[in-house]
């Protein structure tokens, strides 16, 4: 199964861990595969520079993982879209990404990406309905 994740899920799953760290967990494992973007990948590192900027002990961790993730995940080129979708227009790299590859599932907290949930057949689901969903023990997946 391919997902795409929101930055948002990203960092919270890197240095907060619960439901996020176990989606992480899952692509460690090799259970799911994720995939990005080059626009992905900019603002992957351009949250990880802020983060690091106020918190330098962290840098080495995220680094060491940016670096995993730019390596094992799915790079696509992502056109942009021919027009907004998502309340915030900076949110749609995430659907072009998931339009460009055939992914089915973007992982989401952000309330714009959630409201535009299904479309073009792509589901945005919080962490904790792809978890439940795809990931639990017993789902169905």
């Amino acid at each position: 199964m391919k997902l795409i994740l929101d930055t948002n899920v990203l960092v919270s799953g890197i240095f907060f861990a619960g439901v996020p760290g176990r989606i992480l967990e899952a692509w460690r494992d090799r259970r799911v595969q994720l995939v990005v973007s080059p626009e992905i990948l900019d603002e992957y590192r351009r949250v990880g520079e802020e983060l690091a900027a106020r918190y330098p002990t962290i840098r080495d961790s995220f680094d060491d993982i940016l670096a995993l993730i730019t390596i094992e995940t799915e790079l696509v080129a992502a056109p942009d879209l021919p027009g907004p979708v998502s309340e915030d227009p900076a949110d749609d790299k995430f659907l072009a990404c998931a339009l460009a590859s055939g992914t089915q599932v973007v992982v989401s907290g952000d309330k714009h990406l959630l409201r535009v949930s299904g479309w073009r057949g792509i589901g945005v689901l919080t962490p904790r309905q792809c978890y439940d969903r795809y990931l639990a023990p017993g789902a169905g997946y």
